[in-house]
């Protein structure tokens, strides 16, 4: 055996792999990395498993020119195996055709999602560029991650909707100057495995390790105990869920009638905070927003919500909201009101203290303030100026020409005729898959490019089989990390696998334009290019080396950054007169003239309590008493390796485990390792049980990203197999102003399943005719 050992960089770490007789043997995490994610090793099974997509493949009905009315429903058809040349020549017509008759604000190019780690091969890249040479597309704005917080904060603090990431304090700073964190939404650790474009070592989990030896103590405001490490020894405030914003209210009216509140801070670098206090103390709506009223919303006792007011101002504290709290009902009030509290609480802009947001989502996130630019693949303005906002595509197949509105403008939802997805899975993402199924029948043709028969590849018209990230040239360069990582390619893509790049190249020399979309260059040259050019630009400050040196030794470390960063709180304290934020007022804006302008009902001038439509107090609550936390996965990132070796290990009974407090178990009859239906009126779904005292009775966790396995496909309201909460969840948005997901808003009730098993087909590939 003659064994070659490459360097490897996804998302949620690098890794070596090893290779023999261009046989993908096994993935071994990195040397220097101290804590590496278990999802890389699983990679291994998925690479070249049953579930690849092989070659080109074109569902039956579309293929024979159905009318849609008596088509067999997307998601139930078979397909049938075609050439390259075939394939491509019927992409590009349809691409002319709908172009030519319908306009190009027809063709869908959002394509949201993760896609794989590497500066070259960025699928959304790669998708946007090729059809904004073509004439344009419609694209998506914001991601469900963080639609709300996006929205909220350039009214707030001012800047980019990210800039708040080197505006707030790293974990060395709140290490060496922090007496107190209390995170609202937890501070999940296993969040932490990932980085958005790759990532070279992990340190989230030695950073918390240092806070804790040096003394800061950390409370968890979380119906879920678990979602702050065991080794952080914090303090559990289970809470309501949705209810995030009303314990707030409850704190900052105990620093107010108690007149522990910054009011030097609040006078010189804030406005409104006069109105918003009037709201506190019941003068604008007769209700007094006190620890009694916010004991009853959240849970929370009356005593514990004074104390936390009392330990905010009286130590060095930061206030941390977790990106889980804003995918919820009227999401942007805890990230508006968590940044009142931290002004009001004194820690504003003192060294370690403050605010904070989504700390421990991604390694990057309170590690580092950012990193120098990296060159990537060269955008290319989009003639077309229509956009939705990402969560309201199914709103937009099933109701085009309807206005909504979106952050003070009106937007007209576009008649989209053609789906061109590549690099992700709207059938993991997008809430109410029931709906979505709905929509997904109304386009005229879907196309989605994929390594794996996933659900959008079941649900698409036709399929382009694509190589992973093992299977070509790249290198990494991940969010705010300041190393690259070279990507060689591993191994010979599987089947007839080609890369994005290489498929829209294909087209665009059908469409007429492959040399503006290649530049003349192939991938290699791409990679290389963007890589000295990343050099040039750096200078002797980076003193990187050639690509040659750094193609043989995997990695090139970037220097840091060290500031001044636009925005900072700390410049704001010492004199608001020359360091405003930039919002309107040069202040952080309690109150919003600009929001308050736009008279939505449901998101006023400052942060307000609004009751969620689900929610455990809710009328609702007595046909479904649960409510369902849709968390990130500990096994993989998002639905990315479902079928890999660490995601399948986590499964019961190849189910998706769901989490339940045995109270709420007892009562039901369910044990350990039984299979259970989980459901409410939109949707049901199979489940493994895990009992657990870590969730708060009243609450169920179900993780995201099990491939959705329906029993009749394409049709609506049917059983999920495998177990994906997205069946549950509501497709409603978080208010006007953001359209934002609120998928952590849903009720649900858990039952023994006592039906024989029906056996769980996520990871079989349709029926294919050659």
């Amino acid at each position: 055996m003659v064994e070659r050992r490459m360097s490897v960089a996804t998302h949620w770490g690098s890794y070596v792999a090893v290779v023999d007789s261009g046989r993908l043997v096994r993935i071994e995490p990195s040397a220097d990395d101290p804590a590496p994610s278990p999802i890389g090793p699983g990679m291994v099974t998925a690479a070249d498993d049953s579930a690849r997509v092989l070659r080109p493949a074109v569902r039956k009905g579309w293929l024979n020119g159905l009318p849609r009315a008596y088509d067999t429903a997307r998601g139930a058809d078979a397909f049938v195996e075609v050439s390259w040349d075939e394939a491509i020549t019927l992409v590009s017509d349809e691409l002319r055709r709908v172009r030519s008759q319908h306009g190009d604000s027809a063709v869908f190019g959002g394509s949201y999602g993760w896609a794989s780690a590497g500066g070259f091969h960025n699928a959304q890249s790669q998708l946007q560029r090729f059809l904004a040479l073509g004439g344009g597309y419609t694209d998506s704005r914001n991601t469900y991650s963080t639609a709300a917080l996006e929205v909220i904060l350039p009214h707030v603090i001012g800047g980019h909707p990210w800039s708040y990431q080197s505006r707030m304090p790293m974990w060395d700073e709140i290490a060496a100057n922090c007496e107190l964190v209390v995170a609202f939404g937890g501070l999940a650790l296993k969040n932490s495995q990932i980085n958005p474009g790759g990532l070279a070592r992990h340190q989230t989990q030695d950073l918390q390790r240092q806070c804790h030896e040096a003394g800061v103590r950390f409370v968890n405001v979380s119906p879920i105990r678990s979602d702050v490490a065991g080794f952080l020894d914090a303090e559990w405030l289970p809470v309501i869920p949705n209810t995030d914003t009303a314990a707030m209210l409850g704190i900052a009216h105990t620093m107010l009638v108690n007149g522990w509140h910054d009011e030097d801070f609040l006078r010189r670098c804030c406005v409104g905070f006069d109105r918003f206090a009037s709201y506190l103390v019941g003068e604008l709506d007769g209700v007094t927003k006190d620890a009694a009223w916010a004991a009853e919303i959240t849970g929370i006792s009356r005593e514990a919500i004074t104390d936390l007011a009392r330990r905010l101002t009286t130590q060095r504290s930061l206030i941390m909201v977790n990106y889980a709290v804003q995918r919820a009902d009227h999401g942007e009030q805890p990230i508006w009101m968590s940044v009142v509290l931290a002004a009001m609480a004194g820690s504003m802009g003192r060294p370690g203290g403050g605010w904070g947001a989504g700390y421990a989502t991604m390694d990057a996130t309170g590690v580092a303030k950012g990193r120098p630019s990296v060159a990537t693949v060269p955008k290319v303005d989009n003639p077309v100026p229509d956009f939705i906002p990402v969560a309201r595509i199914a709103d937009a197949l099933l109701h085009p020409g309807r206005t909504i509105d979106y952050d003070g403008r009106r937007l007209t939802l576009p008649e989209l005729r053609l789906v061109y997805w590549c690099g992700g899975n709207p059938f993991h993402h997008h809430q109410d898959l029931h709906r979505l199924t709905r929509a997904w029948q109304t386009p005229d043709t879907v196309v989605v490019h994929e390594a794996w028969w996933n659900t959008t590849a079941k649900f698409a018209d036709i399929v382009l089989p694509v190589a992973t990230t093992l299977e070509r040239d790249d290198f990494a360069a991940g969010f705010s990390d300041p190393h690259l990582v070279a990507m060689p390619k591993v191994r010979e893509p599987e089947g007839e696998s080609r890369t994005d790049h290489q498929i829209f190249t294909a087209l665009a020399s059908r469409l007429g334009y492959e040399q503006e979309f290649t530049e003349a260059r192939s991938e290699l040259e791409w990679v290389r290019h963007l890589y000295e050019q990343t050099r040039s630009e750096l200078g002797d400050a980076a003193a990187l080396p050639s690509f040659d040196d750094f193609w043989r030794s995997s990695t090139a470390e970037l220097p840091a950054l060290t500031g001044p960063f636009p925005g900072s709180f700390e410049a704001l304290r010492s004199d608001p007169q020359r360091f405003p934020l930039p919002t309107p007022s040069g202040g952080i804006e309690i109150f919003s003239e600009e929001i308050d302008s736009f008279g939505y009902a449901d998101c006023a001038g400052h942060p307000k309590w609004f009751e969620p439509v689900e929610w455990l107090h809710a009328d609702l609550a007595d046909r479904f008493p649960l409510h369902l936390i849709s968390n990130q996965p500990a096994s993989r990132l998002h639905s990315q390796y479902d079928n890999g070796g660490h995601s399948l290990s986590s499964k019961i009974r190849d189910r998706e485990p769901v989490t339940i407090n045995p109270l709420d178990a007892a009562s039901r009859g369910i044990e350990n390792g039984t299979i259970v239906r989980v459901h409410n009126d939109r949707g049901s779904c199979l489940a493994g049980a895990v009992l657990s005292d870590d969730v708060m009775p009243g609450v169920v966790q179900l993780s995201t990203g099990a491939w959705w396995d329906p029993v009749q496909p394409g049709l609506s309201g049917t059983l999920d197999r495998h177990g994906n909460p997205n069946v549950l969840t509501a497709d409603r948005p978080c208010s006007r102003l953001s359209q934002g997901p609120s998928a952590l808003s849903a009720l649900v009730d858990v039952e023994l399943y006592s039906d024989p098993l029906p056996d769980v087909l996520a990871f079989t590939p349709p029926n294919l005719e050659q």
